[in-house]
């Protein structure tokens, strides 16, 4: 297993370079906007897929129960309305899916007009896997009046995709509040650097180890919170934490980690493992005079990866925690994955465990 020292961050620097002790050549900050414009177009998720579909679905059977003379004509409309609004809808996703870098980078007026006449052509296409089964020709108003509900179903979708952008956007603003209050805290801080001062007389190597952990930490809750990592990233970012953690406890911190590589490429959201064995720490292993078990397990398990944190359990922390950090976890999660992760919480007699399952 590689040294946990050897950094899997691409930019990390020592503490002596950060306090100006050697030459450094700082790279120039980028500012993201708190939207990524990108964003608004990524309908690869299959939950935001599913609602397409399902919304969709409904305006046709709500649209064919108004013409239908009666039931079985009108099931016998919808039947036939599925073939080319499933084809259309389910074409239109994916080419959006596909151009969504593309279409982020275009004019507004352009996108409205651009995914309105995709919306046409799909929905034209989806028509003539139903003519297939006729031998009639399709009249051209019949032509006409396809591609039009085609157009006008894409509009909708395009106003869904950006009311549904709009509205996340003082959810993403409250999270990436939340991160920053619940990323590293100042009492934690304040405990290090009393550890790091004690041990420069005993142990000057350990003291300077220490140090370097906690500038590395600091140093990614200062970065682009925007940029997603893999878990392999955040799992060498855990491990920093709990080696300075360990100097603080020592055998009252028992640690087991029960990695797969397999899943080390998965991606979430940066700094999402560090509050979780943060609070692990803090509630399993700090109040109590024997200390308390931490382990960690990853897992890839088909199209998903499994992530668990469990700790022990013995008297109640000194402080109540008002669960802000587990809130923001859920809430990163949801806004990067949609359905596709989910994050689980279990309490049991001596034992607490968080599950997160990530796409793969």
């Amino acid at each position: 297993m590689p040294d946990s020292r050897d950094s899997l961050w691409s930019d990390t620097r020592s503490l002596s370079s950060m306090l100006g002790f050697a030459p450094t050549q700082p790279a120039p900050e980028v500012l993201t906007p708190l939207f990524d414009p990108e964003r608004l177009f990524d309908v690869c998720h299959v939950g935001l897929v599913l609602r397409a579909v399902l919304g969709v679905q409904v305006l046709l059977g709500l649209g064919l129960a108004l013409a239908a003379p009666g039931f079985a004509r009108w099931v016998e409309m919808l039947a036939s309305g599925t073939v080319v609004s499933l084809t259309g809808v389910l074409l239109w996703l994916l080419i959006v899916c596909a151009l969504r870098r593309l279409l982020a980078r275009l004019a507004e007026p352009l996108q409205w007009m651009g995914l309105g006449l995709l919306g046409a052509g799909c929905a034209l296409l989806g028509w003539q896997f139903l003519s297939l089964a006729s031998e009639e020709a399709t009249p051209l108003f019949r032509l006409v009046s396809v591609g039009l509900s085609g157009a006008a179903a894409a509009t909708m979708l395009l106003t869904w995709l950006k009311l549904r952008e709009r509205s996340q956007r003082p959810a993403a603003a409250l999270a990436q509040l939340v991160e920053l209050q619940s990323r590293i805290r100042p009492h934690f801080l304040f405990n290090t650097l009393n550890s790091a001062i004690a041990l420069v007389q005993i142990d000057p190597n350990k003291a300077e180890a220490m140090l370097e952990d906690l500038s590395e930490l600091f140093r990614v809750a200062l970065a682009d919170s925007q940029t997603a990592v893999s878990l392999g990233e955040e799992i060498e970012l855990a491990r920093r934490y709990l080696d300075i953690e360990q100097m603080r406890f020592g055998e009252r911190l028992r640690i087991r980690w029960q990695l797969d590589p397999a899943a080390d490429r998965a991606k979430l959201p940066p700094l999402l493992l560090q509050p979780l064995v943060e609070n692990a720490v803090r509630h399993g292993v700090e109040p109590n005079g024997e200390g308390g078990d931490l382990e960690i397990r990853t897992r890839a398990q088909g199209g998903e990866v499994l992530v668990e944190v469990v700790n022990s359990l013995g008297a109640p922390a000194t402080t109540r925690g008002h669960g802000m950090a587990l809130q923001n976890v859920r809430q990163r999660l949801r806004l990067m994955h949609d359905v596709a992760a989910k994050f689980e919480i279990q309490a049991e007699a001596g034992r607490y465990s968080v599950r997160i399952s990530l796409p793969r």
